[in-house]
């Protein structure tokens, strides 16, 4: 799980130093977002799942500077997910009580790779994001489909047109219109 994760805070990782100081208030793809809110959303995020582990989910200082929350809760997420006792950790999650890993394979790697093309599209650069990343995810959604649709969760899925190449399949089972 942590090689997932890793491909996904990496993606993510890039497009946040790319943010030039204009474009931090630059409206996403996502609903009324901007990509202070967006980036401020995923550091949320990712807190909140650490805090499964035991403590607080810090909470985002938006007017701070988001790229070294970001580096601080990316950190924090690969280290619990590289040390095997808080990998395994049975938390609540998804699915009721699960490994702390599971969880974030289900929600934290696919929720941030989402949000990775949102990012790559408002700053205008590369909106590829890894293959192998979008195979691990959709691999982890499809068989909990309904579940990842319950409120705060993504929204309905769009159909793919035959021939969709694997991002946009990806994107469109994330209910992004592209």
């Amino acid at each position: 799980m942590s090689t997932h994760y890793a491909l996904v805070a990496d993606g993510f990782s890039a497009r946040v130093e790319m943010i030039s100081a204009e474009q931090w208030a630059v409206p996403t793809p996502h609903e009324d977002w901007t990509v202070r809110e967006l980036v401020a959303h995923v550091i949320s995020t990712q807190r909140r799942v650490l805090a499964t582990l035991g403590g607080p989910a810090p909470e985002v200082d938006e007017s701070g500077d988001l790229r070294e929350q970001w580096r601080g809760a990316s950190g924090a997420m690969s280290e619990a997910l590289n040390d095997p006792e808080r990998a395994t950790r049975s938390v609540r999650g998804l699915l009721g009580r699960q490994p702390f890993e599971s969880l974030v394979g289900e929600l934290i790697c696919a929720d941030t790779l989402v949000h990775t093309w949102e990012l790559s599209r408002a700053i205008g650069h590369d909106e590829t994001l890894d293959p192998a990343a979008m195979a691990a995810s959709t691999e982890r959604l499809t068989p909990i489909d309904d579940v990842v649709r319950r409120p705060g969760g993504f929204v309905t899925k769009i159909p793919a047109p035959d021939g969709a190449d694997q991002q946009t399949a990806f994107l469109l089972f994330c209910g992004r219109a592209l």
